[in-house]
């Protein structure tokens, strides 16, 4: 069974996306556009995954738990996790690793937390857009621990991927998925990192607003197709795998 995905989504938790960037936006053009699953991977935090989550059983579309890391090395890297319990447990680690720097809001933007009907709890006061202190190697121990999948993102970007902080993909990284930006010409790529041609190339949207969203086109396939809960873990084995 083949299910269209996008694996990196922002909310207005972070604050370099857009105000209409709420939960039930983000899972309402999803189904709009066709996509069986997504995933919220919010800048060092899943606070509004919970409420994606919810509203993702009522329109029918799976949302997997996730975050984007920036690690000590300004390396981002996109965390998936099984269970909504597994990603607050890594939040909740990453909240002790990260600097106490106060949100400039006339500069960053604003940082909300919706509930499951949109509305909007609170303000999230220390800023996201910051490295946290977890270097990637640590990164990858931590996530693999708590049973998710953890693969360098955007890596054909020039900055905050993993290539152009090292310019190869570390020996420890022991799994075979990596993220190139939607726009990136794989071919083009390869031709460039022919190395990496046994890499699983995952093309995610990174969208920081709603029209950015991707249409059907990057697929998984997953042999025993339940389409609930159980259907993350079994994505997550496969990325794993």
């Amino acid at each position: 069974m083949e299910l269209f995905c996008d694996f990196h989504i922002h909310t207005s938790l972070s604050p370099c996306s857009e105000d209409d960037m709420t939960p039930g936006n983000i899972v309402g053009m999803a189904k709009l556009k066709g996509l069986d699953m997504i995933a919220i991977t919010d800048h060092q935090s899943c606070g509004n995954v919970a409420s994606a989550m919810k509203i993702g059983k009522e329109y029918n579309v799976i949302v997997i738990p996730g975050m984007e890391l920036e690690t000590a090395e300004e390396i981002h890297l996109v965390c998936l996790f099984p269970t909504l319990e597994k990603a607050l447990t890594f939040e909740s680690i990453v909240k002790k690793r990260m600097p106490e720097i106060t949100n400039r809001e006339d500069i960053f933007g604003e940082q909300w937390l919706y509930d499951e009907n949109d509305v909007r709890i609170s303000k999230v006061k220390n800023l996201l857009l910051v490295p946290s202190s977890i270097s990637y190697a640590e990164a990858f121990s931590i996530v693999d621990e708590l049973e998710g999948i953890c693969y360098p993102a955007h890596v054909d970007r020039e900055s905050y991927s993993i290539l152009s902080s090292f310019g190869l993909i570390p020996l420890e990284y022991k799994y075979h998925t990596l993220e190139i930006s939607y726009n990136c010409n794989k071919l083009k790529f390869l031709s460039q990192y022919p190395q990496l041609s046994n890499y699983n190339l995952i093309q995610s949207s990174d969208a920081h607003s709603l029209s950015a969203i991707l249409e059907p086109g990057m697929m998984v396939e997953v042999a025993q197709f339940i389409k609930d809960e159980n259907c993350i873990s079994l994505i997550i084995k496969a990325l794993r795998q």
